[in-house]
């Protein structure tokens, strides 16, 4: 059985479909889980970094985080037990549904102190100052998962080769951080048009939507396709 992440990083704590002023991101990520949950009955867990970020690292979280595991003080294992946990519920994940608005060219700072809680040496990077070549490596490669990254922008033409794309820090950051843990395999779908309004707003969320279904089929046939390979 595959198990779904779903993370939701907006500050806007409705959705668009239902609320005034609701989040596009989270329109997108219950759209992708209830078409999936319609298709299966894989486990989905469910995260809200936007309403209840993690606490952002500090001094005393680098202290404990590279203090090594045999020899933490008890204050160490209590600062880091959240990012423990938030590390575990992605190591159980096969699918990671982020939904990540950008902020400011960038992602909101929820999602960037879960970001930091997760990118964690000796729980999902290795380090070794002693290893030729490179001294870093991925603890989660080679492991199947899949991260599906719904965005959403106030302007339009962030995408690669169009007018805004050296300003788009959202997808290019993220896929930095978790490619670096080893979560290469990152799918995107992103609105655009939000401060716009109008029709051009609906048209981009109509096609967002098309998007996030054809997706969701696409991702479906490839890990049945995968289980009958295996079977």
């Amino acid at each position: 059985m595959t198990t779904l992440l779903q993370l939701d990083a907006s500050a806007r704590g409705g959705r668009s479909d239902l609320h005034d002023h609701g989040s596009h991101t989270r329109r997108l990520t219950a759209r992708f889980v209830s078409r999936w949950r319609a298709a299966t009955t894989d486990a989905v867990v469910y995260r809200d970094v936007g309403q209840s970020p993690p606490a952002p690292v500090d001094g005393a979280w680098v202290h404990a985080a590279f203090t090594p595991e045999a020899a933490r003080e008890p204050w160490m294992h209590q600062r880091l037990a959240q990012s423990d946990a938030l590390i575990d519920e992605l190591l159980r994940a096969d699918v990671i549904v982020a939904g990540v608005p950008m902020y400011n060219f960038n992602v909101p700072s929820g999602f960037k102190a879960y970001i930091d809680n997760i990118v964690r040496v000796g729980r999902t990077f290795g380090f070794d100052r002693a290893r030729e070549g490179e001294p870093y490596w991925p603890l989660l490669a080679g492991q199947g998962r899949t991260m599906v990254l719904l965005s959403s922008r106030g302007d339009y033409g962030y995408d690669h080769g169009e007018r805004l794309s050296a300003r788009n820090h959202v997808e290019p950051s993220v896929r930095t951080a978790f490619g670096y843990i080893g979560v290469d395999d990152v799918r995107t779908v992103a609105v655009e048009y939000d401060e716009f309004g109008g029709e051009r707003l609906a048209e981009s969320l109509s096609h967002a939507e098309a998007a996030v279904d054809r997706l969701v089929d696409r991702l479906l046939a490839e890990r049945s396709a995968v289980r009958t390979a295996t079977a």
